[in-house]
């Protein structure tokens, strides 16, 4: 007899290709800390979805974001809509014979839930986090936000109770029919690729690019 799922496992079921799902917490935490951008689904009071991309970081059980507070889609979540907050790293392409086989290799996290507002009391830290995940190094240097720039952001906590993740990273998975072409299949690994550091052209002073932003270029 099989167990019934829970309403939970239901939701986050991989139903197409369930072999590439991951239950590992460990394997989320790796697309969530390797991402820069998340993607954050929200239904507006007409009914009408919006999908808007959001900074992101994870912090321990949670991942924050944050926007405008005057924007009605923040201020929607912070009201209490259901949200969907996806990433994907695309890290390579599967060229099979057919194009129908032809695929991608990525890993993808999909987190469901209720996010929550972070208190006034602990949204500098909050913005700590999301800094040090986007720009490692840099809140030590740069001005941390004033009283006004604070009231204008809001920062949004979602939990992460309820998630998915599926892992693409295999071979070319040709119909035995076509093991015979005469074209080459395999794979083609992608990376994000970083460019030299290029100073402001209001630069004022003689100030060398910092060592950690050379640290995220590998110079």
């Amino acid at each position: 007899m099989v167990a019934a799922l829970s309403s939970t496992e239901d939701r986050t079921r991989v139903r197409r290709l369930p072999e590439k799902q991951v239950t590992d917490r460990a394997v989320l935490d790796a697309v969530l800390d390797a991402a820069r951008v998340a993607h954050v689904a929200v239904v507006d009071e007409a009914s009408r979805p919006y999908v808007v991309p959001v900074g992101h970081a994870r912090d321990g059980d949670v991942v924050l974001f944050h926007g405008s507070t005057g924007s009605r889609l923040f201020r929607g979540l912070a009201a209490g809509a259901p949200t969907c907050l996806t990433v994907t790293l695309l890290e390579g392409l599967v060229v099979a014979r057919s194009t129908f086989e032809s695929s991608m290799h990525y890993r993808s996290a999909m987190v469901l839930g209720v996010a929550t507002r972070v208190p006034d009391d602990d949204k500098l830290r909050a913005l700590e986090v999301l800094t040090e995940h986007l720009l490692p190094g840099r809140w030590p240097d740069a001005r941390h936000p004033n009283a006004k720039e604070l009231a204008q952001t809001m920062v949004l906590s979602l939990p992460l109770d309820e998630w998915s993740v599926k892992v693409s990273d295999g071979p070319p998975d040709d119909d035995p029919g076509d093991l015979d072409r005469p074209v080459w299949a395999g794979t083609v690994a992608m990376s994000v690729a970083w460019g030299d550091p290029v100073g402001a052209p209001d630069l004022r002073g003689d100030h060398p690019v910092p060592g950690y932003v050379r640290g995220w270029t590998g110079g």
